[in-house]
C-alpha cells in the first residue's frame, strides 16, 4: 500500500478548496472568491482501490492563500500556510491559468522544494494559448512535473492523480476507510455559516468576520459570529433578521435533518489585529 501527505499552496482564488472538494468526490473545505476565506489546514483523506492505482491513501492538506499581510491575522494566515510545506511526501503549487504569473507566484514558488508538482487550474476559462503561455511561465520556476486542471470540471484531475499516487511511498494507513476529513463537526459547522455570510454580504465585511460553535448538543447548535465594529452588526444581521435568517437556512440544508441553528452576532473590536483574540479564536 502507498499512503503519505500532499499539500496544496498557491495565492488566494486559485481554487484550492475547490481542487480539494473534487478530489475527494464531496465537501470538506469552504468555498468563496473571497480573500482568507480558507483560514486553517484542512485535511481531507482519499482512499483509492487497485482500480484507481491503488490500495493508496492520500491525506491532503488545503491551505490558506497566500498574499501579503495587512494584519496580525493576515501573518498567522501566511505562517499556517508555509508550515504545510514542511514534512509532506508531495508538495502542490497552485496557479490560475487565467491570469499572467506574477510575483506572488514566484514568491511562493521560492518556499516549495524542487520536486514539487505545478498544477496550472481554471484551464476550462482559459484559452489553449492563455494555458501554454501559463505552462512556459512557470517552466522558470523549475519543479518536478506541471499539469493543467480544471477543478471545476475535473478535467486532468485523473492524471494529477495518478502522479501523486506514484510519488507517495509504501506506508499504512493513516485514517479508517471511512473518513474523509478529521475536521470537528463544530469546527465544520462555523465554516459553513462563514462560507454563506461571505455568499449573502458580498463585499461588504469578509475579513471581518469570525466563526465558532460555542454550544453542540444535537439538535442544538449556538454559532457565535464576530464583527469588529457595531455597523458590521447590522449587516450580519439585515433588515428584520432578513440576513441570519437567510444565511441559516442554507446552513441547515447541508446538514443532518431536524438541526436548530442558533446564530449570534456579537461585536469584538479589531478581533483581527489583537493576537489575544486570534489566540482564543485559534489561529
Amino acid at each position: 500500500m502507498r499512503s503519505g501527505f500532499v499539500t496544496f499552496v498557491g495565492r488566494p482564488n486559485v481554487g484550492k478548496s475547490t481542487l480539494l472538494n473534487r478530489i475527494l468526490g464531496e465537501k470538506v473545505s469552504i468555498v468563496s472568491d473571497k480573500v482568507q476565506t480558507t483560514r486553517t489546514q484542512i485535511r481531507g483523506v482519499l482512499h483509492l482501490g487497485a482500480d484507481r492505482g491503488g490500495p493508496a491513501q492520500i491525506v491532503f492538506v488545503d491551505t490558506p492563500g497566500i498574499h501579503k499581510p495587512r494584519t496580525p491575522l493576515g501573518d498567522r494566515l501566511n505562517a499556517t500556510a508555509t508550515s504545510a510545506v514542511r514534512d509532506v511526501d508531495v508538495v502542490c503549487l497552485l496557479v490560475d491559468a487565467t491570469m499572467p504569473v506574477g510575483r506572488g507566484d514566484r514568491f511562493i514558488a521560492e518556499k516549495v522544494p524542487h520536486d514539487a508538482v505545478l498544477v496550472v487550474n481554471k484551464v476550462d476559462r482559459a484559452s489553449p494559448e492563455q494555458v501554454l503561455a501559463q505552462l512556459t511561465a512557470a517552466s522558470e520556476f523549475g519543479l518536478e512535473a506541471y499539469f493543467p486542471i480544471s477543478a471545476r470540471t475535473g478535467e486532468g484531475v485523473d492524471a494529477l492523480l495518478e502522479h501523486l499516487v506514484s510519488r507517495l511511498p509504501e506506508g499504512p494507513a493513516y485514517y479508517p476507510d471511512d473518513m474523509v476529513s478529521d475536521q470537528p463537526d463544530a469546527i465544520w459547522v462555523a465554516e459553513l455559516v462563514r462560507e454563506q455570510l461571505l455568499a449573502v454580504t458580498h463585499d461588504e465585511l469578509p475579513h471581518s468576520i469570525a466563526t465558532r460553535v460555542t454550544e453542540l448538543e444535537w439538535p442544538y447548535i449556538r454559532v457565535e459570529i464576530m464583527v469588529e465594529r457595531d455597523s458590521q452588526k447590522g449587516i450580519v444581521i439585515g433588515k428584520r433578521g432578513a440576513v441570519l435568517k437567510e444565511v441559516g437556512s442554507k446552513v441547515r440544508s447541508q446538514l443532518r435533518e431536524g438541526a436548530y441553528l442558533d446564530l449570534q452576532v456579537v461585536v469584538r473590536k479589531d478581533w483581527q489585529r489583537r493576537p489575544a483574540d486570534l489566540d482564543d479564536l485559534g489561529f
